[in-house]
């Protein structure tokens, strides 16, 4: 599976996934919109895009993307380390255009 770590997305929970994993910075596509973003995400062949942003689901037309897309519900990586298995496993289990939500405690 290929995955995308948007900018808020703690880059240690990389180390943590058994796929390919890029980050908008490690791709230059830190300045895209998240329109534009999720489109560049879909043609490049990711299959998951893992985001802190909350309101993604409010800003954009999630109706027939390809690409799944998990929100963790925190940034900061103690609180995500902490949930770490159960984070993966949620990010393992998406199926395209699947929308999720992981609550961080």
């Amino acid at each position: 599976m290929r995955v995308l770590f948007d900018q808020g997305t703690p880059a240690p929970l990389r180390g943590h996934l058994k796929h390919d994993v890029a980050t908008v910075v490690d791709l230059g596509w830190s300045t895209l919109s998240n329109g534009e973003l999720l489109a560049r995400a879909e043609a490049a062949g990711f299959e998951v895009l893992v985001t802190t942003d909350q309101n993604l689901k409010y800003q954009q037309n999630l109706l027939r993307r390809r690409v799944a897309i998990a929100v963790l519900t925190k940034a900061s990586w103690p609180r995500i380390e902490r949930d770490v298995a159960n984070v993966c496993a949620a990010i393992d289990a998406l199926s395209p255009g699947q929308f999720v939500e992981i609550a961080i405690a």
